[in-house]
C-alpha cells in the first residue's frame, strides 16, 4: 500500500470512531456510487443532516492523502474510491468509507498534467470501477480487490485529440457499454470486455460527463463536447441531434441538467447559459442569458432553481425565465451539492458553506475551514458522511448526520 494516515494514532481514533458511529440511524440512507451521486444530478436523498455547526465545523472522523488531482469520490457497498497523482503516476485508491483504513490501490504511469492530477471520478457498478485518466486510459477493476479488469486507452483507440487540459468527463455505465466524453461526441467500450463499441470521430472532446436522458420516446445520452451539446444513442453512437454552443477555449465542462422535455447548459468565459427545449428533437432556445456561468462545477436544481456558481459567485436563477434570484460572492470556483433542503458548498478556499436550498433569499446557515490549497471539487455525501478534497490531495471525512 502507498497510502498513509498523518499518523498511526489518528488512523487509531478513525477506525474507533467508524466503529461508534455505525450504531447512528439514518433516514434515507444511500450510497454515492458515481459522479454527482445516484442520480447523477448533486442530490441526495438524504435527512437528518446537521443545520447548523459549532466554531470547529462538523466533527472530522478521518483525512487520507492521495496525491494531485480533482477527481471527487465514489461510494459504494462501504468501500471509497478516487484517484490521485505522485510523480507522473496515476493512483486508484480504495478505502473503508467509515473510518479511512486503506483497502487496496492501484498505479499505473500517467502525466500529471497542468494544473496535476486526474480529473474524472471513478464510477463503481457492482463489483467493478471505472475510471479515467487524463490521457485517455480507461480501467476497468475488481472493486473488491483493485485486480485489474480489462484496460483500454480509449483515446488512442478512436485517434482522439487530447483536449488542451486532458480528458474529464467521468465515465457513464449505460446498459452494456461504458461511454466517455472522448472525441468528438463520445467513444464507448463494452464494460465487460473493455472491447470498442462505438466512436463518434477524431474531433476534440469537450469536459463534461455524459449525461442519460429520457424525453418523450427518446433515450439518449448527452455529451457536452468541445463545441456544443450532442445526444447520441447509447447503444450505437449514431446522433440523435446537436445545439452548437461555442466557449472559449472549447471549455464546455459543466454537465447538462434535464427535466421534463428541456436540458440546460452552462459555461463561463463569459458564454452564460441557455434553457432549451428538446421535444419534438430539434433543440430550440427557450432563455439564453448570462445570468449563469459555470466553470467545470455543475449547478444543481431543486423546485424549479437553478443553484450554482456564476464564475466566482454563488447564484440562483429561476428555470423558467433564467431571472437571478440572488447571489452571495465569495465561492471562488468551489463546487456544491445538495440534500436535506439544504446546499452544501466547498468554497475554492477550503470553506464548508451550508446554505437554505431557497429561492427567494441566500440564507447562510454554517460556514467552517476544513480544507487548505484549492478547492474546485465538488463535495459527495454517503450514509451521513460528507468527503472533500483539495487539488493538493487531502481528503477529509466530515459526519454530518444530526443526532
Amino acid at each position: 500500500m502507498t497510502v498513509g494516515f498523518r499518523n498511526l494514532a489518528v488512523c487509531a481514533a478513525a477506525a474507533l470512531v467508524g466503529i461508534a458511529s455505525s450504531a447512528i440511524p439514518v433516514a434515507n440512507a444511500a450510497d454515492w456510487p458515481h459522479w454527482r451521486g445516484p442520480n447523477n444530478d448533486g442530490i441526495s436523498a438524504e435527512t437528518r443532516l446537521l443545520s447548523q455547526w459549532s466554531v470547529s465545523g462538523p466533527r472530522r472522523v478521518w483525512d487520507v492523502q492521495v496525491g494531485d488531482g480533482y477527481s471527487s469520490v465514489a461510494v459504494a457497498g462501504g468501500k471509497l474510491y478516487t484517484l490521485g497523482n505522485r510523480g507522473n503516476r496515476d493512483t486508484v485508491y480504495c478505502f473503508n468509507a467509515a473510518n479511512g483504513l486503506p483497502i487496496w490501490n492501484y498505479s499505473y504511469p500517467c502525466s500529471a498534467g497542468d494544473p496535476s492530477g486526474p480529473r474524472a471520478t471513478p464510477a463503481v457498478v457492482g463489483n467493478f470501477v471505472y475510471t479515467l485518466s487524463i490521457d485517455g486510459l480507461a480501467l476497468c477493476l475488481n472493486a473488491s480487490t483493485g485486480r485489474m479488469i480489462w484496460q483500454r486507452n480509449v483515446a488512442k483507440e478512436t485517434n482522439a485529440q487530447r483536449p488542451q487540459w486532458g480528458f474529464s468527463g467521468s465515465p457513464l455505465v449505460e446498459g452494456s457499454v461504458v461511454i466517455y466524453n472522448v472525441g468528438t461526441s463520445g467513444a464507448a467500450l463494452d464494460k465487460t470486455t473493455g472491447r470498442p463499441a462505438w466512436s463518434t470521430g477524431s474531433g476534440a472532446a469537450g469536459y463534461a460527463t455524459p449525461v442519460s436522458y429520457t424525453v418523450g420516446r427518446q433515450h439518449g445520452v448527452a455529451i457536452f463536447a468541445a463545441s456544443g451539446l450532442v445526444s447520441v444513442n447509447p447503444a450505437n453512437g449514431r446522433r440523435n441531434w446537436a445545439f452548437p454552443w461555442q466557449t472559449s477555449y472549447d471549455v464546455n465542462a459543466a454537465d447538462p441538467i434535464f427535466t421534463g422535455d428541456t436540458v440546460f447548459i452552462s459555461s463561463n468565459y463569459g458564454k452564460g447559459c441557455a434553457l432549451l427545449r428538446v421535444g419534438n428533437g430539434r433543440p430550440a432556445v427557450a432563455w439564453q442569458n448570462r445570468n449563469m456561468k459555470n466553470h467545470f462545477n455543475s449547478c444543481v436544481l431543486l423546485n424549479g432553481a437553478l443553484f450554482g456558481n456564476d464564475e466566482n459567485t454563488l447564484k440562483c436563477i429561476d428555470l423558467r425565465t433564467g431571472a437571478e434570484r440572488w447571489q452571495s460572492r465569495g465561492m471562488g470556483k468551489g463546487g456544491l451539492i445538495a440534500a436535506d433542503g439544504k446546499l452544501i458548498v466547498l468554497t475554492e478556499r477550503g470553506e464548508l458553506v451550508l446554505a437554505a436550498a431557497t429561492a427567494d433569499k441566500y440564507r447562510e446557515l454554517a460556514r467552517t475551514q476544513i480544507l487548505r490549497g484549492t478547492c474546485w471539487t465538488q463535495p459527495a455525501l454517503a450514509n451521513g458522511l460528507l468527503y472533500c478534497r483539495s487539488h493538493e490531495g487531502d481528503l477529509v471525512c466530515l459526519d454530518m448526520r444530526s443526532k
